[in-house]
């Protein structure tokens, strides 16, 4: 890979109205002992393996156990569409290295937007603070990582003009339209961005990632004898430009349609508590929300987590299997290594129904003595790591769809879920349905719309009797929230029998 930083900035980010921040420029670096890959990254941050050395040395220098630097230099661009015309644009460079240090399970963190070497020594310094018994520290040698190739390309974005991307949106908000004659309002957008990662740790591991998103999506909005529904549809993936194609448009555009129009007409079901079906793939929110985090490692080492004292034991039928994977291509909860630069996996959380692993990132993964699963995660250079779900999904099971709506005489089938709430120490949740179905007698009948569903994780994950072989893996705009970071993620399930949730909805 070679590129060129000042390129790069010109080319993303000209064409575009919007705030922008450059970096500072340095010397390139001069250290021809590494790989051709190694020294592009080095080269694009203009920093040499000899200054790398010099700040994990200050960063040291105090006594911590280990330190760490992630560099990060991200360009992202959107359009927006409304009204039938493109009228909203941005472009952002963000841009700098963030500087950790631990002491035990202790972490002291810096960060610069400035990358020169007195700049990094003083964040290291700051950084370094977190312990106090001062010591020479002698650098490792330079040990290469090649990452992981979990994101093919072919057409970068950042080689794609404004010019070429508004098509899209227009394509989409006309098809829309054209699909239905309800339809009057339109929101479009498109989004991507290009992220170069350059890691070195005081272990002396050098790595690095580069990192590309896409979004893409539309808001539908009908209105039919007065009454004015809308709905959404989006996909976000790891890929290039190569990805927006007309099938992509007709794909989103139709299932943005078909979302609305369900709306119209539908009700409530009765109130109370009653068998929940949960539809394959988007459904997987609450599989995320409910249970995944509550198998984060830092919530169980603090013994905040109801499952602190479960691992190894069982905790859900025989059939269930729950994964969280860094590993599916091109997807975007995908990374070809972590934000701790360790190896990425897919992690059985859940094996054959019995708790296999909790979420580790380096910290915990210390704390219980097993090697992190690769889901040491942060936001930005200027966050610290912690950790984090990727694509969380449960495995298909033995059973089928139609096997599962059959044995329900009274009930909802849901598989449109838009937000929640989760308390992890409880594992108490509140999820908002946008739509789904009554079940009656083994059949689909009523479409309904705008319910909560309350439960708890636990006990939800111990209530699933029956899980469909129709696993689906949902690639929408999914981001998870956690301790003031984003990051993006993806979910997903097959059709599932959960024997009690309450359901709100009508009291008559």
């Amino acid at each position: 890979m070679n590129f060129n930083r000042r390129n790069f900035i010109k080319t993303s980010g000209a064409a575009v109205a919007g705030s922008m921040i450059l970096p500072p420029f340095m010397q390139s670096c001069q250290n021809l002992q590494i790989s051709p890959d190694v020294k592009s990254y080095l080269d694009h941050f203009e920093v040499s393996s000899e200054m790398l050395q010099k700040v994990i040395a200050a960063a040291m220098s105090k006594g911590g156990t280990y330190a760490d630097l992630f560099f990060e230099h991200t360009t992202s661009n959107n359009l927006g569409l409304e009204d039938g015309k493109v009228n909203r644009a941005s472009s952002n460079v963000d841009f700098g290295v963030g500087i950790r240090v631990l002491k035990g399970d202790q972490t002291g963190f810096a960060y610069s937007e400035e990358i020169t070497l007195d700049a990094m020594l003083n964040a290291a310094k700051m950084a370094a603070s977190i312990a106090n018994n001062p010591k020479e520290f002698d650098p490792q040698g330079i040990l290469e990582k090649t990452p992981a190739d979990y994101y093919k390309i072919s057409q970068k974005w950042s080689d794609v003009s404004v010019k070429d991307k508004v098509p899209f949106v227009q394509k989409i908000n006309d098809k829309v339209f054209s699909l239905d004659s309800k339809v009057s309002k339109v929101n479009a957008f498109l989004g991507d961005s290009t992220s170069f990662i350059l890691f070195y740790n005081s272990e002396g591991k050098l790595t690095y990632d580069y990192r590309p998103m896409m979004r893409f999506g539309a808001v539908c909005v009908m209105e039919k004898d007065g009454q004015i529904e809308n709905a959404y549809s989006a996909r976000s993936y790891r890929k290039g430009f190569e990805i927006m194609t007309d099938d992509l448009i007709n794909e989103v555009a139709q299932e943005a349609v078909d979302k609305t129009n369900f709306l119209f007409g539908a009700g409530k079901p009765k109130a109370g508590e009653m068998p929940v079906v949960l539809g394959a793939g988007g459904s997987g929110i609450l599989l995320h929300e409910a249970i995944g985090h509550t198998f984060e490692a830092d919530f169980n080492r603090k013994g905040t987590s109801i499952f602190s004292d479960k691992l190894n034991k069982k905790v859900a039928e025989n059939f269930i299997n729950i994964i969280d994977d860094g590993t599916l291509p091109n997807d975007r909860g995908a990374i070809n290594i972590d934000d701790e630069g360790n190896d990425v996996k897919k992690t059985y959380l859940v094996k054959d129904g019995v708790l296999n692993s909790y979420i580790h990132d380096r910290i915990s993964a210390e704390y219980y003595g097993v090697e992190p699963t690769g889901n040491g995660r942060r936001e930005s250079f200027r966050f610290v790591p912690i950790p984090r779900m990727r694509s969380t999904y449960m495995e298909a099971g033995p059973h089928t769809k139609e096997e599962i709506i059959a044995q329900v005489d009274y009930g909802v089938y849901v598989d449109n879920f838009s937000n929640g709430q989760v308390q992890i120490g409880a594992g108490d949740f509140t999820f908002f349905v946008k739509s789904g179905y009554i079940i009656e007698k083994g059949k689909l009948t009523q479409p309904i719309k705008d319910i909560n569903i309350i439960g708890n994780g636990p006990e939800a994950l111990a209530d699933i009797t029956m899980a469909a072989n129709d696993y689906k893996n949902d690639s929408g705009t999914w981001t998870c929230g956690k301790d003031g970071q984003s990051v993006p993620v993806t979910l997903g399930l097959p059709t599932v029998l959960v024997k009690k949730l309450t359901v709100g909805g009508s009291n008559a």
